[in-house]
């Protein structure tokens, strides 16, 4: 039987944490920034965690190395 692979476009998009969490970087910050608040653009600064039922899901896709 093959080896499993991971799906390239989740391990593109999405990494876990030390714990197991799915951490993922936010969305609504390539272009049409001048139409958002302020307060839009500093709230998606940097990185979130999904939540665990979302979580549970992108990690099928990590089954091999995750």
């Amino acid at each position: 039987m093959p080896k499993m692979k991971t799906k390239s476009g989740a391990k593109k998009r999405f990494s876990l944490t030390a714990t197991g969490k799915v951490k993922y970087t936010q969305s609504g910050k390539r272009h049409g920034m001048i139409k958002r608040t302020t307060k839009q653009i500093r709230e998606h600064r940097g990185t979130a965690i999904l939540f665990k039922t979302d979580g549970d899901n992108v990690k099928k896709y990590f089954l091999p190395n995750g």
